[in-house]
């Protein structure tokens, strides 16, 4: 029987990326030190990577695709999607806790400086926990905003995250008007108020 098939390698490469760097090092391990270090090597580095991208969340602008209501990351490759002049609107995905909150607000702050809108919506669509550390300095970045002279919306937060957001010092200071459904909603909103319609 086959151990390794080279076209299993070429899938996995074609596919994902992080996976295939798994792959090689538990062959390896296991052609260098034997089959139990071999995968025990393996598996330490898996956790290591994926340690290392919960820690590193990764932190985005997104526009409306022309015609839907779909909101994909911006890219040179689309041009044309919809942005509102005054609106940011920011993605982030995964947990964000201790480990990472700084981080999420470091890759987070130049785009808002770059940009000095009057709104900030973060799209809370993929986000599937949030700690109170990160409560916390979301509770402290919205003081900045607001007295940088922007307001921060929240959109898209999944039941739980919501509940939690809604419990929190911060959730007090935005209340209901500042918790939309999803993105299309936020922006609607926005739309009608004095800032989008100029």
């Amino acid at each position: 029987m086959e151990l390794v098939k080279p076209a299993d390698f070429r899938e996995i490469r074609r596919t994902r990326r992080s996976e295939f760097r798994w792959a090689a090092i538990a062959v390896l391990g296991v052609l260098l030190l034997g089959t139990l270090k071999g995968i025990i090597v393996a598996v330490i580095a898996s956790l290591l990577e994926l340690a290392y991208d919960a820690c590193n969340p990764p932190v985005y602008t997104v526009g409306r695709k022309p015609g839907t209501s779909v909101f994909r990351p911006q890219s040179p490759e689309h041009p044309d999607d919809e942005t509102w002049a005054g609106l940011l609107l920011v993605r982030t995905e995964g947990g964000i806790f201790f480990a990472n909150a700084q981080r999420v607000g470091d890759q987070m702050w130049p785009l808002i400086e770059s940009a000095r809108p009057s709104v900030v919506v973060i799209d809370g669509s993929a986000i599937v926990d949030i700690e109170y550390t990160a409560l916390k300095m979301l509770a402290e970045a919205e003081e900045k905003m607001r007295a940088d002279g922007a307001t921060l919306w929240l959109a898209g937060l999944n039941p739980e995250v919501l509940t939690m957001v809604r419990n929190s010092r911060v959730g007090k200071v935005l209340g209901p008007d500042r918790l939309f459904d999803n993105l299309d909603t936020a922006v609607a909103a926005y739309l009608k108020t004095p800032r989008g319609q100029t």
